[in-house]
């Protein structure tokens, strides 16, 4: 039941275009500037800037993009 209530918590993430953006954005500039400039070694804290990077790009590019649908007649 409660992976349900997150399930679509998250749809209604992604459909929210300006949610999206700025989620989108607030992932995207911390771990970018972890990865490129930061001066942190620690393994964790990389691999979280990575994920963090790439869950970042896919909200922003669903967001600038938009949705496809599902079927096309």
């Amino acid at each position: 039941m409660k992976l349900r209530r997150i399930r679509g918590a998250v749809l209604r993430l992604v459909r929210s275009r300006l949610t999206s953006l700025a989620l989108g954005l607030a992932l995207v500039l911390p771990a970018a500037w972890v990865r490129f400039q930061g001066r942190i070694d620690a393994w964790w804290v990389e691999g979280l800037s990575l994920v963090a990077l790439a869950i970042g790009v896919a909200l922003l590019w669903t967001a600038l993009v938009g949705l496809r649908p599902d079927w096309e007649e």
